[in-house]
């Protein structure tokens, strides 16, 4: 379904499945559940790359990575509010990123402004969320 989805877009790169183990390590290392949505995405291809190299959905190594950073990053903790609710999936290229709420669980899309340190509701859904993000032709359509 989400390959699908993501080729029905002009220059739209795809990457293999990822790992069953990356995935649960995400899980274990960050203690939240992954969005079925999010899985089944991950499932099917480990990221996608829009226009311009835009990192729409991380793949899994990144999705761990970049969580562990933003929540761990001591000069983080005096410039923003806590990042542990939020599971951050993709970015923007521009610096703001995209993130599921997971206290309390939410399939919802949010997007977090790093100059403002706003979480602002994007989209109802992932499949939603992908849609506007991949035919925006890199302009930041959830402004």
């Amino acid at each position: 379904m989400w390959r699908e989805l993501a080729l029905e877009f002009s220059n739209v790169e795809l990457h293999p499945p990822a790992s069953e183990d990356a995935l649960s390590l995400i899980e274990e290392r960050l203690g939240q559940i992954i969005p079925l949505s999010l899985r089944s995405l991950l499932e099917e291809t480990d990221g996608i790359n829009a226009e311009y190299g835009t990192e729409v959905v991380w793949p899994a190594e990144r999705i761990l990575a970049e969580n562990i950073s933003l929540r761990s990053n001591e000069q983080f903790k005096d410039l923003y509010m806590p990042f542990d609710s939020l599971l951050f999936f993709g970015d923007n290229g521009g610096g703001d990123q995209f993130a599921f709420v997971r206290t309390p669980e939410r399939e919802d899309v949010f997007v977090w402004d790093h100059e403002t340190d706003s979480r602002s509701w994007v989209s109802p859904s992932l499949e939603n969320f992908l849609r506007s993000a991949l035919g925006s032709g890199g302009e930041d359509w959830y402004r």
